[in-house]
């Protein structure tokens, strides 16, 4: 064999056992520790950084919850008997489920109101939504926080300030048992019992209907959500699941407004409230 044969096998050789050395480094590189990831200036732009979730000051550095507290609410229910825990839970659920009714109402009624011509048509619950709550202006004597009753033309008024009113729709007593007057606000209820008056259960007999002596407070009872009794009369502003009569005389002397309604007035003001009516 010539010689430069020999320096040519010599050559291919070399060159294949380095070969075989540099891929055992290579394998051997795949264990071990990676290098550092560093970030393209281009990636951590504000523009990028700005796609990622935000958290609000507060999730951050959450506070305390606040508890806001109704002191003439506290009072006021001091001078109720205090009633059982299944009693509450009772009252709580009727009024969950008269929250759930009204918000199922509330859409027929804004939709009338905004649509509503000068004499509005009545809306699909049989309310008149000229009969919704709103501020009016009021020009009264009367000192604010007083109720005043127009049984002509269906309006309660609780008396504010500066001439101004929170106005709600009411049903008042029928011919023959409308009346008129001053009184105070003796007594709250929720979910008042029902007792109707012996002259009340004699003359519905005489129609052919028996009433019951007694009715246990809820959503089939009818004096509603609340009830405001009035000095020590029989009457009494209380609530009502008939929307339908509301702007209407149709009662025997009481003056019913829809359950939100008095719920809304019952929170609004205290025992010794006076009520006028005219």
């Amino acid at each position: 064999m010539k010689p430069r044969h020999l320096l040519l096998i010599a050559s291919i050789a070399a060159f294949a056992l380095s070969a075989v050395s540099a891929g055992g480094a290579f394998a051997n590189d795949r264990y071990a520790t990676p290098p550092p990831l560093v970030l393209s200036p281009d990636l951590s732009a504000p523009w990028v950084t700005q796609l990622q979730p935000q958290r609000s000051a507060g999730q951050l550095a959450p506070t305390a919850p606040r508890i806001y507290q109704n002191n003439n609410r506290s009072q006021q229910r001091a001078t109720t008997p205090q009633r059982s825990a299944n009693g509450k839970q009772t009252r709580k659920k009727q009024d969950k489920t008269l929250r759930q009714n009204t918000v199922a109402q509330q859409g027929s009624f804004i939709r009338a109101s905004a649509t509503a011509p000068q004499n509005p048509a009545k809306t699909a619950g049989g309310m008149n939504p000229i009969y919704l709550p709103q501020e009016v202006d009021y020009t009264t004597k009367h000192k604010t926080g007083t109720i005043i009753i127009d049984t002509k033309n269906k309006f309660l008024y609780l008396v504010g300030d500066n001439g101004k009113a929170r106005r709600y729709g009411v049903g008042v007593g029928k011919e023959g048992f409308s009346w008129k007057g001053t009184e105070t606000v003796s007594r709250k209820a929720e979910w008042p019992t029902w007792h109707p008056p012996k002259e009340m259960i004699a003359r519905e007999r005489k129609k052919g209907r028996i009433l019951p002596t007694r009715m246990e407070g809820g959503l089939a009872n009818p004096l509603g959500a609340r009830a405001l009794y009035l000095g020590n009369t029989l009457y009494r502003i209380h609530g009502t699941n008939a929307p339908s009569t509301i702007g209407k005389a149709v009662s025997s002397g009481c003056i019913r407004m829809r359950n939100q309604d008095v719920e809304e007035l019952y929170e609004r003001i205290p025992v010794g409230t006076k009520v006028v009516v005219i």
